[in-house]
């Protein structure tokens, strides 16, 4: 059950921002647009960047820091 949760929080969820996945609609010359109406394909690209950037890039870098640190200090103590 948890390694189904972190695989849904690291995995699925980025991928779903990533691929411009977002909650809201809007009507555009009388069409529906559902799930990302942006004003131009470079806001478009710019949301779902920042979106891959800061859902799953930066805590994936933060881990992966903490953890070396982790590491390199533990076997500084050990030596």
């Amino acid at each position: 059950m948890v390694y189904g949760a972190i695989a849904f929080i690291w995995i699925f969820v980025p991928a779903y921002l990533i691929t411009g996945g977002s909650i809201g609609t809007d009507i555009i010359n009388g069409t529906c647009v559902p799930f990302g109406a942006y004003s131009s394909h470079a806001v478009q690209m710019a949301v779902i960047s920042s979106a891959g950037l800061i859902a799953y890039l930066l805590p994936l870098m933060l881990m992966v820091f903490c953890y070396s640190r982790i590491v390199y200090m533990l076997r500084r103590k050990v030596r």
